[in-house]
């Protein structure tokens, strides 16, 4: 027998509350829906619907029955959609945010190379240095740096990276490296109040906290960077907002045998049992690409 079919019938009679009730909601026949009632019941070994002539109701048996016939249909109903989805071209508006500096060198690019890709979506890209409440603010998905709160949020690690101390060549010339993190007492400290102005964390747990006297606190990351490429003293970044100057030799890392443990990055959205074509396909397109970068 076509068991999917019957029990979709199945699932109509209860709610249609009659074997005539079903069959009109089914476009078929009352005789039809009893012939199906009666071999899916001979098939299962159990009576499934207590019925007279007045009245018709569920057994113990067809309660339990009904449940799990509801969440197999709606199973199946999603897996047809969810291909439907796949398959439907995106278009429209997207709204994507992440932090303002990772934003700008890692999630922009790919942005931009996902619209070449799919031209009828319109994304507008938020760049954001808090946490934003994806669910209340209307984002479709973000890119989030650092351990997530329990939360409804799918999300797709691709990534991390960790707090790193640098200081420009000149200043360490001068006032030299320091060895262990409570040397940084004696030094000349930048402040940046996006990751922790006052207080520096050390050690694969985070366990070890220096305060630093900072000689400047900001703000904004592009000025706590350049007033260290300046040789104002040292400061703490991510790796990804220091990474070019590191490469290009205008900063120097120091304690990195005391760096704490790298932070997790991931792309989050909210939960939902059928996802959107855009974010399905933004998600697809976006992670394979933040891996690698």
């Amino acid at each position: 027998m076509d068991k999917l079919r019957a029990m979709h019938t199945f699932v109509n009679i209860v709610e249609g509350g009659s074997l005539t009730a079903a069959a009109d909601l089914l476009g078929t026949s009352a005789p039809g829906v009893v012939r199906t009632l009666a071999a899916l019941e001979a098939e299962l070994g159990v009576r499934l619907l207590n019925r007279t002539t007045r009245r018709m109701s569920l057994t113990d048996a067809g309660r339990e029955y009904y449940e799990r016939c509801k969440r197999v249909l709606a199973e199946v109903e999603e897996a047809e959609a969810a291909l439907s989805a796949r398959r439907a071209v995106p278009k429209g508006r997207l709204r994507v945010t992440a932090s303002v500096m990772f934003g700008r060198l890692r999630v922009a690019p790919i942005v931009a190379q996902f619209l070449a890709a799919q031209p009828a979506v319109e994304v507008e890209l938020l760049l954001l240095d808090r946490v934003v409440d994806l669910v209340e603010e209307g984002i479709d998905a973000g890119v989030r740096i650092g351990y997530l709160a329990e939360s409804s949020l799918v999300a797709v690690h691709v990534g991390e990276t960790r707090r790193v101390v640098c200081a420009a060549p000149a200043y360490l010339k001068k006032a030299g490296a320091p060895k262990v993190p409570r040397d940084l007492a004696q030094h000349r400290c930048i402040g940046f109040s996006g990751l922790s102005a006052g207080e520096w964390s050390f050690g694969k747990h985070s366990r070890e906290r220096v305060q630093i006297g900072a000689v400047l606190t900001t703000n904004q990351v592009d000025a706590a960077l350049d007033a260290c490429v300046r040789g104002v003293g040292c400061a703490q970044f991510l790796a990804y907002q220091v990474q070019a100057l590191l490469d290009a030799g205008r900063l120097k890392r120091v304690l990195q045998d005391h760096e704490p443990a790298a932070l997790p990055i991931h792309v989050v959205y909210p939960y939902a049992r059928l996802l959107s074509s855009n974010v399905r396909a933004f998600v697809d397109f976006a992670v394979p690409r933040l891996r690698r970068a």
